[in-house]
């Protein structure tokens, strides 16, 4: 396993939930409300550095964990 993929899945659990969380009830969720939403959950700062890298936008679910090495769930 390369150490990349050894941070991958510390950080997966994490988006994992975050993502449950931000999409409950939600279709499309802003690139801002996913960056507030890390830093409320005290996320790793490794996944909290990608969010803040993502472009300013919408994203559905799927986008966005796709982006961030997270699974749709």
């Amino acid at each position: 396993m390369a150490v990349s993929d050894a941070r991958d899945d510390q950080a997966s659990p994490e988006l994992d939930a975050l993502l449950d969380d931000l999409y409950f009830g939600q279709e499309r969720v802003t690139q801002a409300e996913i960056q507030r939403r890390a830093v409320a959950a005290e996320v790793p700062a490794e996944l909290l550095t990608r969010i803040t890298a993502l472009p300013q936008g919408e994203y559905a679910v799927d986008e966005v964990a796709e982006l961030l090495g997270g699974t749709a769930g």
